[in-house]
């Protein structure tokens, strides 16, 4: 049985309406396994959206390309910017759905009264107010895109399903990329450019595919009371057939107030072992290895490092050897109380 509520499934149809046959058949086969055969293209439609588990999950699809959302957009009079990524469009036609339902529900049951129509827009205003961020879900639907995005650069997975590049991170965010392969090393990189630059040099230069586990002890977040939300992140490291290593990544994120629903990277701390860098006997199992009080913490650290008393003291990072702290000359007993629990690991 389709996920898809009845306004969502009345505009995917005209959505896949501009979709070709050839791409309808073969959206179709991918939805259902190939386990359906339609005898038409209205009948591949039909056996799309009944398949499909929900309308991001259909919407998502590579071969429901951005270009398609757009159009059916304009069609629609949802007037969005030319350059919006997909994943925005997609949160434009949900939100646009989602408005039908109760545009339906005042044509049928019109309000008549100035005073119910008053208690209803208090009633609103209130629910929007009480209304409070899930954010473990923000972590996980962040990750679902981010790392499916950033893996979809690799040359081996196909062509990318949208674009990358600086516009998904703030102009100053700060990348730390620690990893222990046969050498420990760590480097700091700042500007959206740089940052978005070296991320994809990863999957596009050296071929590896990070793979997230978003299970409970994969994945941490937390947020600040200004705003700031930090996800925590662990995973697998992959060249083609071979496991190379785990990753812990933690992102900071601040809600852009120019796009609804939309979030941008302030910085990423991303730390890459090697499984010949591992202690005998651990475990490839990606797992967080620190909690929400430890991001919490995390955050009042780097914004302890980034006021002008406490600035980082580049060599003593260096020097650490464990890129996930960061010394300040006249904080370094707080800040050390406040290091992240990461495995040390070990150098060949």
């Amino acid at each position: 049985m389709s996920g898809l509520s009845h306004f969502e499934t009345e505009g995917c149809r005209n959505l896949l309406g501009l979709l070709d046959n050839d791409e309808i058949m073969a959206l179709c086969d991918t939805v259902t396994n190939r386990l359906v055969q339609p005898v038409d293209r209205q009948d591949a439609i039909h056996a799309i959206l009944v398949y499909s588990q929900n309308v991001e999950e259909l919407l998502r699809r590579k071969k429901v390309h951005r270009e398609i959302i757009f159009r059916y957009l304009a069609a629609e009079g949802v007037v969005v910017p030319p350059t919006t990524e997909k994943h925005n469009l997609i949160q434009y036609a949900k939100d646009y759905w989602e408005k039908q339902s109760p545009k339906l529900k005042e044509t049928a049951e019109p309000v008549t009264k100035t005073e119910d129509i008053q208690l209803f827009q208090q009633q609103a205003k209130e629910d929007k107010k009480s209304e409070k961020i899930d954010f473990r879900r923000l972590g996980e639907e962040f990750c679902h895109w981010f790392f499916e995005l950033l893996n979809s650069q690799n040359p081996f997975m196909g062509p990318p399903q949208d674009d990358w590049g600086p516009q998904h991170f703030w102009h100053d965010v700060k990348l730390r990329f620690y990893y222990s392969t046969s050498e420990q090393n760590v480097i700091d990189y700042h500007g959206a450019e740089i940052v978005s630059l070296r991320l994809l040099s990863l999957v596009k230069e050296e071929f590896l595919f990070l793979s997230p586990n978003l299970d409970s002890q994969g994945l941490k977040c937390a947020s600040s009371p200004h705003g700031l939300v930090m996800v925590g992140v662990a995973g697998t490291v992959h060249r083609g057939n071979t496991c190379l290593g785990i990753f812990e990544q933690i992102f900071g994120l601040i809600r852009s107030p120019f796009v609804e629903n939309t979030w941008k990277i302030k910085f990423i701390n991303l730390r890459i072992i090697g499984g010949g860098s591992l202690a005998p006997g651990t475990s490839l199992k990606p797992t967080v290895t620190f909690e929400q009080s430890d991001l919490e913490a995390f955050y009042n650290a780097v914004t302890l490092c980034n006021s002008t008393e406490g600035r980082p003291n580049v060599k003593q990072t260096l020097d650490s050897g464990t890129g996930d702290q960061v010394l300040g000359s006249g904080n370094e007993a707080l800040l050390n109380k406040r290091e992240l629990n990461l495995p040390n690991p070990l150098k060949h």
